[in-house]
């Protein structure tokens, strides 16, 4: 039976990449605000998003985390980052909770 189990993974089909979407890199990039006035020291943001610096080394998910736990650090709205790294921050469970 387990000759029966496929080997190769086939590519999504034209409605699944449709409701999928394009899958982005993976890991996040720390933006610097260093030398800025204001409570904001850095921005945290996908690999893909535009507001990223050249060349800045991409971060894995507990590096993000760390990061984002850090005063004056902030989530980007614009690439995703923040839908992505908020449930990890602030656990799973927050909104499900039901009134007594």
């Amino acid at each position: 039976m387990a000759d029966d189990v496929p080997t190769t993974r086939l590519p999504p089909s034209p409605i699944e990449r449709e409701i999928l979407g394009p899958h982005r890199p993976t890991g996040w990039v720390l933006q610097t605000l260093d030398g800025r006035r204001g409570p904001d020291r850095g921005v945290l943001h996908a690999p893909d998003c535009g507001e990223v610096p050249q060349g800045a080394p991409v971060l894995k998910v507990e590096q993000a985390l760390d990061a984002a736990e850090k005063a004056g650090v902030r989530l980007c709205s614009l690439c995703g980052a923040a839908q992505e790294l908020e449930p990890l921050l602030h656990g799973f469970g927050r909104g499900f909770e039901q009134d007594d």
